[in-house]
């Protein structure tokens, strides 16, 4: 039996339109990387790694900082890091100051832990996400450490995944916002995380307000209960940086 997808997909190559399935941090993402010439990825709220490894795993072999304010998931993450020359962790959280701050921990010091609280819908589609106390971290603005974690000429992509502290983390970039080349943000379609600025904001926000350009949009967080998506990941770049002479493709790629 063909199902409606299978149709839709050959209707799509028919108009020269392949559509492609990957894993975010997969090889789709560091084709892009490469493309645009990154050298520097910023992996913001890295957890255990996981992001970073995935783009080593995929063929990124530029420098990576991860940044981990956590301690447990930090020391798991310092592990992986260790045998790396080209990836170093610091202990922040980033945001538009610096401080403390108080970050509410998810789970079992989950991925989804965060500066901001959680709220109802979020933890009704991931009930194992639900805050299980919360820890004082150390927090700075990007523009303090950027010319610490960054060298001149390098291009600069900023993996976020701060859970509704998207829009703070950039503003901390103050003076330097206009040398990111690149982000990968993840963009709520519904509340989630109270205050936390939504899809259409954050789209504004990275393509308008940062003159970046969408190249790709991953499906995250699906509620289980009636199949909603409530967030996904968007890949923003910098269109002036393709490499020298290099072709594109007669075919288009659409990414879901």
């Amino acid at each position: 039996m063909t199902t409606l997808p299978h149709r839709l997909h050959r209707a799509l190559r028919r108009l020269g339109i392949d559509v492609v399935r990957h894993r975010p941090g997969g090889h789709a993402l560091v084709r892009l990387l490469a493309r645009y010439e990154i050298d520097l990825v910023l992996d913001v709220g890295a957890h255990r790694g996981d992001f970073a490894a995935r783009l080593r795993e995929a063929g990124y072999r530029g420098r990576i900082v991860s940044f981990e304010p956590l301690r447990r998931p930090r020391a798991e993450l310092r592990h992986r890091a260790a045998l790396d020359d080209t990836w170093s962790v610091l202990p922040y959280a980033l945001g538009d100051r610096s401080g403390t701050a108080t970050l509410n921990i998810s789970g079992d010091w989950g991925p989804a832990s965060s500066l901001r609280a959680m709220l109802p819908r979020h933890r009704a589609a991931a009930p194992r996400t639900a805050c299980t106390g919360d820890v004082i971290v150390e927090t700075r603005r990007l523009d303090e450490l950027w010319e610490q974690v960054t060298a001149p000429g390098e291009r600069v992509f900023v993996a976020l995944d701060v859970q509704g502290y998207e829009a703070q983390v950039l503003d901390g970039a103050g003076r330097f916002a206009d040398e990111i080349c690149g982000v990968r943000i993840g963009a709520p379609l519904v509340p989630l995380f109270e205050g936390a600025e939504l899809f259409d904001e954050l789209l504004a926000r990275t393509r308008d307000g940062l003159g970046l350009t969408l190249m790709s949009l991953e499906p995250g967080l699906t509620d289980p209960r009636d199949g909603r998506l409530l967030q996904c990941d968007l890949v923003l770049l910098r269109e002036d940086g393709p490499a020298p002479g290099e072709q594109v493709p007669a075919q288009a790629a659409a990414v879901v």
